[in-house]
């Protein structure tokens, strides 16, 4: 159950953030909201803005992610509150972005980083990368004893 409500969490509110942020803020016009820089951009390639033009192929890659994900938890070779929440995670931002990519054309970044600007379901995404990382490190440490 916590995988689904992670994922249904971050699909609800990246939408909604990328819907105000289509709405309300043009193409590169930037603000700063509670000291975090923002700047409007669509983005019709990958992370980086790598392969531009290819988004709806990407947002295929996301739902092909997405089937791999459902089938991979109905193995239940790993469970648990971690893992079940890295993949929800993982799947919510996969399809928030997927979302825009198969819908749009192209993805509504916004959020200003060292690295580029993102989205809240980049930011889910690589928060269920860490928490998959978490996961193996306590699993070693775990099969070691």
């Amino acid at each position: 159950m916590l995988f689904y409500i992670i994922a249904i969490l971050v699909i609800m509110t990246d939408q909604f953030t990328k819907f105000l942020i289509r709405t309300y803020i043009d193409i590169n016009e930037s603000f700063t909201l509670w000291g975090i820089p923002l700047t409007h951009i669509e983005n019709s390639g990958m992370a980086g803005g790598l392969f531009q033009g290819y988004a709806r192929l990407f947002g295929i890659v996301a739902v092909l992610f997405v089937i791999g994900v459902f089938y991979f938890r109905r193995t239940e070779e790993m469970n648990g509150a971690l893992i079940d929440s890295s993949l929800g995670f993982l799947v919510g931002g996969a399809i928030g972005n997927g979302i825009d990519r198969l819908l749009f054309g192209q993805v509504t970044d916004f959020i200003v980083r060292s690295g580029g600007v993102l989205n809240l379901a980049d930011h889910a995404i690589e928060i269920g990368v860490l928490l998959i990382i978490i996961y193996v490190i306590i699993s070693w440490f775990k099969k070691g004893r």
